[in-house]
């Protein structure tokens, strides 16, 4: 998985793996779903992220493995 942050833009995007995107879905206002061509889901694109997330929790980002 990969993830970046694009403080201009504004928007953080988790991608899930590889395969070739190829159809996008806004499923929540500012929240975009990418898929494959198997219908699963790819990406996620968080759009106006400085309003949902304080800035010092995007400067140091924990994640949890259970």
């Amino acid at each position: 998985m990969k993830v970046h942050f694009d403080e201009k833009a504004d928007a953080i995007y988790f991608r899930l793996d590889d395969s070739r995107i190829v159809e996008s879905q806004e499923v929540q206002p500012g929240i975009v779903l990418d898929f494959n061509e198997k219908n699963q889901v790819v990406g996620i694109e968080i759009l106006q992220v400085k309003s949902r997330v304080p800035l010092a929790n995007l400067k140091q980002m924990q994640f949890e493995i259970v």
